[in-house]
């Protein structure tokens, strides 16, 4: 059995950011994990990739064929049909196959559509698994984009469509939580354990909202009642929280099923940041709520 974190969301949310700071993580721990970058227009990241899909094919160099006379998001969506046709011929080589335990994480595009309706990520879902891989999603939302109940919504919905297209086992992170004051970590900390009903009624008054606070206030109660979306924040310069994220990932793998895994409390050299605690005890309280059998 291997293992792998499909990591996706929004273009600049961080997404390899993230994966290079698991990694790190990883080496300082002493387990095995290995990236591979899967954006055919990435210019720069700060890992060394297990498998590249540049050397397979590259944005820049299908914008400038004159026959397919393609944009930039053309251009990536015609890579990633490119890459989906070659998976066992360039992939499954680059990647191995008799690996039992390795632990791979997937760098993905930013390009949306990717994730919410289109088959492609699909396919190469189905394609893990028949290469005998046990697969968890992130989907990375950066923490500046929830500001306010609408904003919360919006981007709740988008995480959701890429859960139900997937049908994988997912989780939401909110990336940049190192780049928020402490007034703004506050702000963030009611949309961990949201109502959606109360955050709406915050709303400024507006004919556009006051047109359709129904249907927004519909869609709340549907991710309120079937708790469908979570978001479980990650700051970077902490490894507690990149050592928590990693523990949910493995509970809902089942990675390490016989082992007695626990979340264990870091001591942080700032005593002022009693935001940063809060944190960590959201993430104990998200772990309670986790069923590692769905």
């Amino acid at each position: 059995m291997r293992f792998a974190q499909i990591v996706m969301g929004p273009a600049g949310t961080g997404k390899s950011t993230y994966c290079g700071h698991l990694e790190k993580h990883a080496q300082a721990t002493k387990r095995a994990i290995r990236i591979v970058n899967l954006d055919p227009a990435a210019e720069k990241f700060d890992y060394e990739p297990l498998a590249d899909v540049r050397n397979l094919i590259q944005v820049e160099d299908v914008m400038e064929d004159e026959e397919l006379k393609l944009g930039p998001n053309g251009a990536l969506l015609y890579c990633m049909n490119y890459l989906m046709d070659n998976l066992e011929e360039w992939l499954l080589p680059e990647i191995g196959e008799e690996y039992d335990g390795d632990y791979i994480i997937f760098d993905c595009p930013g390009q949306i559509e990717l994730y919410t309706h289109m088959d492609l990520m699909k396919r190469f879902v189905k394609q893990l698994d028949q290469w005998n891989f046990r697969v968890c999603g992130i989907f990375a939302m950066d923490a500046h984009f929830l500001t306010d109940g609408a904003k919360f919504i919006a981007g709740s919905l988008v995480a959701l469509s890429t859960m139900v297209n997937l049908e994988i086992p997912h989780m939401n992170i909110l990336t940049k939580m190192d780049l928020l004051g402490k007034r703004d970590r506050r702000n963030i900390e009611r949309f961990l354990e949201p109502d959606a009903h109360d955050l709406l009624k915050e709303e400024a008054e507006t004919p556009w909202n006051a047109k359709f606070l129904e249907l927004s206030e519909a869609l709340g109660k549907v991710l309120d009642d079937y708790s469908l979306v979570k978001f479980v924040p990650l700051d970077i310069r902490k490894s507690s929280n990149m050592e928590n994220i990693l523990l949910i990932a493995d509970m809902v793998m089942g990675v390490s099923e016989d082992a007695d895994v626990k979340v264990k409390d870091f001591e942080e050299p700032d005593p002022e940041e009693e935001q940063d605690r809060d944190l960590d005890r959201e993430f104990s309280e998200y772990l309670g709520t986790l069923n590692v059998n769905d």
